[in-house]
């Protein structure tokens, strides 16, 4: 993003709270600010954004940016977390806050402009917006960074406001031009058009003019039955580029006077280097350099090559710490122990011990969910060019101004003095939120002196991940005599994300990441007490990772439901379909997903049909699941899967993400589990830590429901769905219930 663009930014501000300091409301949300400028070399700039959440209190902030990026007596505008440039060639460039990393909002998000401005989608360009929380911060998450499923969901009204703005101006230049009444005048395919006179102008020629002319304070947005672009079927605009190879991802950075560090991280948990002889390595040809660091030692080297094989080379002691003898066993006995205690209360309706002294019935089980590594196909790399008075960040992450903070950090400069080259990622799910891999690669980088691309091999990726965590789930309830549920009670325990990665978020006890989808069910239940208990599992780190809450809780309550229905006697869609009255969306997708996969008739032996149903991330989804068990080898052999994701910008994106997800939620169902001995990592590639392969991958079907609400989550929750069908379709094929992840392990187990 040019300087220009920054700088030429002035705002103002269409506020419902007036800089009252009120909390976050949902109108106050979907308000936006917008600004008209002149940009740099000529143009018209359309600044707009949402409110973004105040550390601490979650109230709407206010900025004034001037031209030298000082307070300006010109105004301001709210937060702006995108902007829209038109330069007079007609060119439209989108900088987007969003990172691309496979989820395809390099083409939903410019549909939202494109839309309104009423210009054609291969005429808007993308760039990716430079670290800066004040402008490009997203009050969902309350920072500038991507996940959680809510680009479009934050985008949606902003994003489509900011065209129609810039529409409505230029469609207003040129009727002044012409002399005549801007109502007599629309805007097409990026020009605007006075019929009565035949007259017509590209935008290009009036974006000077439309810079001079006042902003209008509301516009009116199209009727989704007017829509052109919005809803349609559109191949990705970063299609072309990823496939003849001219993408860029971090891990293609080429830089003049470049080396390669390859790492090698302490093997246990939260120990540190103690020495390391590198006489071998340093013999190595096109060995230049050995660093070390507080726990891990980098082989600089001419070439990656050289840089691996002095990294095999090096002999090196640790100081292995208190994790030295952390095993898999102590880990589960503190969460067992943990789940003892009473929680924190995430959820308390009406009286739930009196409603199971009442019950007729009482079904009580335990889940486990398994550490997981991201195990992204690019794997962990940063470059680097550390100076005395500036530095260099080259790396693909969610996360830009916690990489600019971690530079600040480590470096010691100024924010300003350190500059964010942000890529194309190979996968997030959560991995690239992080910054450690990139605060070592400054640490390295401080010791070289020229630009120094520090990766890691695929071992030190899985070894070295911080993991989605161990979950430990005791989930009881009580029926009455017609087996429906009078009281539910369920106890989460394990690591809160939230209390390391946003702290104030973590308010009374409880993570809401942790006890997201379990403290919010569709199902209508009278009784309910869901709670709480933090238990960190000692030195093991963990992370978000893809579908985060709802995937650990939807797996829980979902297959618990199931085992409710069978304990009832009852066909499980119509268990569920007597706890859906409340929640008309979710019955919805029930009907659309299990018609669709012929729910019913019985299948031959071996074989099992299971389904799930969750709301989270503001989509309501519902999928079947038809597996066969042979000899404890399980194979999926189709998903059919129902979706109301409100809004739809791109079917073609929202069926590749359920795709996607579908595919990922059953590796991690059938496969996925990080176990530790001795405070080490025991998986170390793709041999032991498995991926489901092309030929396992199952018939896919995605069905997308007609909604006009306003657009949900798409990215994760086709993770968060798989694994309770999954485990149910199992049940069904062979009666044996499955409360541990990964099924795979458990029905070899069990066989």
């Amino acid at each position: 993003m040019s300087q220009g663009l920054l700088d030429a930014q002035n705002g103002r501000t269409a506020d419902d709270n007036n800089g009252s300091g009120a909390g976050l409301s949902r109108r106050s949300f979907l308000k936006y600010g917008a600004t008209l400028g002149v940009a740099a070399g000529g143009g018209l700039l359309i600044g707009f954004g949402i409110p973004a959440l105040a550390q601490g209190d979650g109230a709407a902030r206010r900025s004034v940016v001037g031209g030298d990026g000082n307070e300006s007596p010109q105004g301001g505008v709210f937060e702006p977390n995108a902007f829209v440039q038109i330069d007079p060639a007609g060119k439209v460039t989108l900088i987007i806050p969003k990172v691309e990393m496979g989820q395809g909002v390099y083409t939903s998000i410019p549909m939202l402009i494109a839309e309104e401005l009423e210009v054609p989608l291969d005429s808007v360009t993308v760039d990716h917006a430079p670290p800066n929380a004040k402008l490009f911060s997203d009050p969902l998450l309350g920072g500038q960074l991507t996940g959680g499923s809510t680009s479009i969901r934050y985008a949606w009204e902003p994003m489509r406001r900011a065209g129609a703005t810039a529409r409505v101006v230029l469609i207003a230049a040129a009727a002044q031009q012409w002399q005549v009444d801007p109502a007599t005048c629309h805007a097409r395919q990026g020009q605007v058009f006075h019929d009565a006179s035949g007259r017509h102008a590209a935008y290009g020629d009036l974006v000077d003019a439309a810079a001079r002319l006042p902003v209008p304070q509301t516009v009116t947005l199209k009727d989704p039955k007017d829509f052109t672009l919005i809803g349609k079927r559109t191949k990705r605009l970063d299609s072309p580029e990823k496939v003849d190879g001219t993408a860029t991802f971090g891990l293609d950075v080429r830089l003049p006077g470049m080396v390669y560090a390859a790492i090698v991280n302490c093997p246990v948990f939260g120990g540190t280097l103690a020495s390391v002889d590198d006489t071998h390595a340093k013999q190595i040809p096109g060995v230049l350099q050995v660093v070390k660091v507080d726990n891990a030692v980098a082989v600089i080297g001419a070439h990656t090559w050289a840089a691996k094989r002095g990294a095999a080379a090096l002999a090196i002691k640790w100081n292995e710490g208190a994790g030295a003898n952390l095993t898999m066993q102590q880990i589960v006995g503190d969460l067992a122990n943990a789940a003892q205690r009473d929680g924190a209360v995430a959820r308390k309706d009406g009286d739930v011990q009196q409603a199971f002294g009442s019950a007729k019935t009482r079904v009580d089980a335990v889940y486990q969910q398994p550490f997981l590594a991201h195990a992204t196909m690019e794997p962990i790399n940063c470059t680097v060019h550390v100076r005395a008075d500036a530095c260099d960040i080259w790396v693909g992450t969610q996360v830009p101004t916690r990489a600019i903070d971690a530079g600040v950090t480590v470096t010691g400069l100024k924010p300003e003095q350190i500059t964010l080259h942000n890529f194309l990622l190979g996968g997030g799910f959560g991995r690239r939120l992080e910054v450690d891999a990139i605060t070592q690669a400054l640490k390295v980088g401080k010791q070289v002196g020229t630009p120094v691309k520090v990766f890691w091999t695929r071992e030190e990726d899985i070894q070295h991940d911080m993991y989605r965590p161990y979950y430990y789930d005791r989930i009881s309830a009580g029926l009455d005599a017609n087996g429906k549920p009078v009281a539910w009670q369920h106890r989460i325990v394990g690591s809160s994300v939230i209390a390391r990665f946003a702290p104030p978020a973590f308010k009374n006890g409880v993570d809401p990441d942790a006890v997201e989808v379990s403290a919010d069910l569709p199902y209508d239940l009278p009784n309910q007490l869901i709670d709480y208990v933090r238990e960190e599992p000692r030195t093991v780190p963990t992370a978000f990772w893809r579908g985060v809450g709802p995937t650990r809780g939807t797996f829980v309550v979902e297959s618990f439901v199931d085992e409710l229905a069978a304990s009832a006697k009852t066909d499980p869609v119509i268990y569920r379909r007597n706890l859906l009255g409340k929640s008309p969306r979710a019955l919805n997708v029930l009907d659309v997903a299990t018609r669709a996969a012929n729910w019913g008739p019985p299948l031959p032996k071996g074989q099992g049909r299971g389904v799930s149903v969750m709301h989270a991330f503001g989509s309501f989804f519902s999928m079947v699941a038809d597996v066969s068990v042979d000899d404890g080898e399980v194979r999926v052999n189709r998903v059919v899967c129902a979706v109301d994701c409100g809004m739809v910008v791109n079917p073609e994106t929202i069926e590749a993400q359920i795709e996607g997800g579908i595919i990922f939620g059953i590796t991690a169902a059938l496969y996925g589990e990080i176990t530790i001995d001795r405070g080490r990592v025991q998986q170390t590639n793709f041999t032991d830590y498995r991926i489901l392969r092309i030929d396992q991958s199952p018939q896919i079907e995605v069905h997308i429901v007609k909604s006009a609400e306003a657009p949900g989550g798409i990215g994760e929750p086709g993770t968060a769905a798989l694994a309770p069908a999954l485990a149910n379709a199992i049940y069904a094929a062979t009666g044996k219930r499955l409360r541990q992840l990964p099924v795979g392990r458990q029905l070899q187990t069990t066989a």
